[in-house]
Parts: C-alpha cells; sequence; structure tokens
C-alpha cells in the first residue's frame, strides 16, 4: 500500500514497502506542449519569466497542466490563447508520452495549425511572458542543433513537427 508522505499543488510523493524496500513514487499533473506552426511554416514560442529556474527567462514552446474536466486538446487552445494570443483551427494529439515507475505522468504532445489572434487572459499575469517569437521551422532546427535550444521532453514533438513537414 502507497502512503503519501507529500501532497502539493503539482506534486505527490508517495512511499511503499515491497519486501525489505521502501520505494518513492512521485506523481505530477498530466501536461502538454503546444507545436503551433504558422501557414508560413514557423512555430511559435514564448520569452516566459520563469523565477523558481535557474534562467529566470526563457524561450519555449507553449505548455501547461491538463486541468481536470477538460481534455487534453481544450488545454492545448487555452493554453495558447493565455501565453502566446492564439488560438487554432485545428489541433492534433501527434504522441503522448506515458512514464511510469519512479516518476509518474503523462505528457501530450499537441500540433496546432489554422492559427488566429486571440488572446485570453493569463492566470500568471500577464508580465509572466516577455515576448511571443514566430521562429521558421529550418532555423528551430539549426538552434536545435546547435544548443541554442535546449533539448528537455518538449523536443520529441518538435522532432515529429519538423520531420513531418519534412524540414
Amino acid at each position: 500500500m502507497e502512503n503519501t508522505v507529500y501532497n502539493g499543488k503539482f506534486i505527490k510523493v508517495t512511499e511503499f514497502k515491497h519486501e525489505n524496500h521502501i520505494w518513492e513514487k512521485a506523481y505530477f499533473p498530466d501536461s502538454l506542449v503546444v507545436i503551433a506552426v504558422t501557414d508560413d511554416q514557423e512555430i511559435i514560442f514564448i520569452e516566459e519569466r520563469r523565477p523558481h529556474e535557474e534562467n529566470l527567462v526563457r524561450l519555449k514552446m507553449v505548455t501547461g497542466h491538463i486541468d481536470p474536466g477538460e481534455s487534453a486538446l481544450e488545454t492545448a487552445n487555452r493554453e495558447l490563447q493565455e501565453e502566446a494570443g492564439f488560438k487554432a483551427q485545428k489541433l492534433t494529439e501527434i504522441l503522448v508520452n506515458r512514464s511510469s515507475g519512479t516518476i509518474n505522468s503523462n505528457f501530450h504532445f499537441i500540433l496546432a495549425t489554422g492559427l488566429e489572434e486571440s488572446k485570453l487572459p493569463n492566470p500568471d499575469g500577464e508580465d509572466s511572458i516577455v515576448s511571443v517569437k514566430k521562429i521558421k521551422m529550418e532555423r528551430v532546427r539549426e538552434m536545435l542543433r546547435s544548443g541554442e535550444l535546449s533539448w528537455n521532453l518538449s523536443t520529441l514533438g518538435l522532432f515529429k513537427v519538423l520531420d513531418f513537414y519534412k524540414i
């Protein structure tokens, strides 16, 4: 039986004993990344203030946690409007990364196309977004190769989209 040893806003940690070992498990909420592509084959990135991270401002795609009662596609369109000021006419889930064991989470990769301007208030504060950038796909691939754009779980979705567009 798992015993909860910590239950925060975004992270839950449990322990359970199996034979003579104590196993720890961390649970994270279902989350997503939105790979938003313009008609000109640009990918939407945001520069976002991250006061709790090593780099105080980072370049990233739109991300977010899936709220209870909301689908991944609904969350993707909401987050895209809150963080970047765009709404997608077409949303496609291109991949789900499911991890279980010590780290437990589901991470959804959403391709957003047919973009139009549409802004919703950002619950993190409008000043958390420094800027919105449209970067040509060829340049994104160069940035990944050079290390100018950091590699993380979201990069899996970027590579799928770049391959889909044959970039």
